[in-house]
């Protein structure tokens, strides 16, 4: 009962608080899910609650609210059992649609670190090593389904494969993964219309199939969907020099140009059968989970650069459709209507793939596949808004000075500690999230700084330089780096420095660069807290604050009180010691704290009590940084 009421409240305040369109149906889903988060009878390990649990992923990073993340872990936390088994899961049945929750496993593996979310990932990782596959490779859809690629497959087993692949070093598995894309394509690509046909039988045995080509006979609009955004959630791990990178962005390419010519000129949405013309053609409608999936990866892709920057407004007019044409208020409540509930081929009773088939399913509100395909493109169009201000800018994260390595769980040695890639208490998954929020592209730095690999950057970051404790073999600041550091200031770059305590730091080499602003970071360490007694760490920007402009109370714990001169100035004190300097130098600035605060344990909700607002102050910050310097 203290569970369900814990959650109830959770659902009034965050429906209280909800502003974007997103957060009012997050709520909505909250409030339909209210009896089976944690527990419930019902719940099923499907497929449409990792896609609407993506959805909450996004919300919170997209607003440092951990209460989108505590659903996560409560709703994968009924199924996954402390010895990585998962409650209602059989792999012998050899189901993609069962992969796609393995994206929420990984995540709260990567955040949380426990055991048990890494044996489930493993499980679900197992499936797809004795997957059946087709002649050619391409997985099966199911089991039951032999023979059959269908396009809804590619994004329920992909994204999990890929970033699975990626952080347990199963490189040759990128060769496997992008070919799933080449193959479907290969097979599936109309050369007229350069849509996609829903499904592929290899055996051409399927009443749905055509005899000579083994596809079946339609354009479904969701199958699309899946597969766009498959690609683009792929791409967020695939390596970057891989070879076979160009040819998935060069599908989504071709699959975009394609989707633009059916999509409705007057509403800016899409049909569910994309480009019926047939009998009772007037049976055909805007369908919204579609919708949003092509909205998506229309805006994702022009976010990362895969698209052109024209494409946008595909993006823009496709969601004033969807908000017009399926987003209603109901009884207080946002909702989503206009879902067809699902369209298969096969089974029993049998799907045929006719017009007449598709046209038969039931269309309804609040089904989880549209509310979370919504969700994901609400996120991404929340994010169009802020992209101009970092557009073109690369922030440039030191790994050289703070170079912390870790033996990972296969025991490769892995860069950790404030780096963009950690997503546990220690990374800056949260901090990196914000820049590329306001459009900035982030990169590493993983030797020492010069003029040449600092040229492209518009932001340099430092943060906790190792000492002898930290690192055996510790990249001390010289003098030379400090030279070319501070002359890369003068010519308008922006720099950040962030430090710790001296029991935790190097500050005695890292001074050699922050003197030459007028900065030094000193022995006075202020702010010790003491266990989880947060007042202790509070700090005050103050008001008219130049850079913490909507930020009101910030958290610092085991602080470097800073010793400033011109040209530097406090920014922030508490007490008398101060606490953030800024300093103006030649063409560009730099900020200094005595802090790395913005870590994630301290920037993502999780840990920190509402009220203060290190996700705000990251924001802000952020919006300084990408600012340009004033002359």
């Amino acid at each position: 009962m203290k569970k369900i009421t814990t959650l109830l409240f959770t659902i009034a305040v965050l429906q209280s608080q909800a502003q974007s369109p997103a957060e009012k149906l997050g709520a909505t889903v909250l409030n339909i899910w209210k009896d089976t988060v944690p527990i419930g009878s019902n719940t099923k390990w499907s497929y449409d609650m990792g896609v609407t649990l993506k959805g909450f992923e996004g919300l919170w990073l997209n607003t440092g609210n951990a209460a989108w993340f505590t659903a996560i872990q409560k709703k994968i936390d009924y199924f996954v059992k402390d010895d990585g088994s998962i409650k209602n899961y059989e792999k012998d049945d050899y189901n993609l649609d069962m992969i796609n929750n393995g994206k929420l496993v990984l995540l709260l593996y990567r955040v949380t670190g426990k055991e048990k979310y890494k044996k489930a990932a493993d499980l679900l990782r197992s499936q797809l090593l004795s997957q059946p596959r087709t002649n050619e490779g391409g997985f099966w859809h199911k089991k039951i389904y032999p023979w059959q690629m269908w396009l809804d497959g590619l994004y329920m087993a992909e994204p999990f494969y890929a970033e699975y692949a990626m952080l347990f070093h199963q490189d040759t598995a990128f060769n496997d993964i992008a070919n799933q894309f080449i193959w479907i394509e290969k097979h599936t690509r109309d050369p007229k219309t350069g849509l996609l046909y829903h499904g592929w039988d290899e055996s051409k045995t399927q009443q749905w199939a055509n005899k000579t080509t083994g596809l079946s006979p339609h354009f479904w609009s969701r199958a699309m969907g899946w597969y766009s955004d498959a690609i683009v959630d792929v791409l967020d791990y695939f390596p970057a020099n891989h070879p076979k990178r160009k040819a998935l962005i060069d599908i989504l390419n071709r699959l975009v140009n394609a989707l633009g010519k059916y999509q409705d000129k007057t509403t800016g949405v899409w049909y569910d059968i994309l480009n019926y013309s047939g009998p009772n053609k007037e049976k055909n409608y805007l369908e919204a989970s579609a919708s949003c999936q092509f909205t998506y990866a229309i805006a994702k892709g022009v976010r990362k650069g895969y698209l052109p920057a024209s494409k946008m407004s595909m993006a823009q007019k496709a969601y004033a459709g969807i908000l017009k044409q399926f987003i209603k208020e109901e009884n207080g409540k946002t909702v989503l209507t206009g879902t067809v509930k699902g369209s298969g081929l096969g089974g029993n009773p049998y799907r045929d793939g006719t017009f007449t088939y598709y046209m038969s399913e039931p269309v309804i509100t609040n089904d989880p596949k549209g509310m979370g395909a919504f969700l994901l493109a609400a996120n991404e169009m929340e994010m169009s808004k802020t992209q101009s201000l970092g557009k073109g800018k690369t922030v440039l994260l030191d790994r050289w000075f703070n170079s912390e390595k870790k033996k990972d769980a296969t025991g490769a040695e892995v860069y950790w500690h404030y780096v963009w890639n950690d997503r546990s208490n220690s990374g800056f998954s949260t901090f990196g999230h914000v820049f590329e929020k306001y459009g900035a592209q982030l990169a590493s730095l993983d030797v020492a700084p010069t003029a040449a690999n600092m040229k492209t950057a518009a932001v340099y970051v430092i943060v906790d330089p190792d000492h002898i404790r930290d690192n055996p073999n510790p990249n001390y600041v010289t003098e030379k780096d400090a030279q070319t550091i501070s002359n890369w200031v003068k010519a308008g770059g922006t720099l950040l420095l962030m430090a710790n305590d001296s029991n935790n730091c190097d500050l005695k080499h890292f001074n050699i660069l922050a003197s030459k602003f007028g900065i030094s970071f000193t022995d006075k360490s202020l702010n010790m807290v003491k266990n989880d007694i947060f007042e202790q760490g509070v700090v005050y920007p103050g008001d008219n604050n130049p850079i913490f402009k909507t930020t009101k109370k910030m958290y610092l714990k085991e602080i470097s009180a800073l010793a400033i001169q011109s040209p530097a100035t406090a920014n922030a004190v508490k007490d008398g010691d101060v606490i953030i300097a800024t300093a103006n130098y030649g063409k560009g600035k730099v900020l200094a704290v005595g802090d790395p605060w913005l870590y994630n344990e301290y920037a993502d909700g999780r840990k920190l009590p509402a009220e203060y607002e290190n996700y705000k102050a990251a924001e802000d910050l952020v919006q300084w940084l990408l600012s340009t310097p004033k002359k």
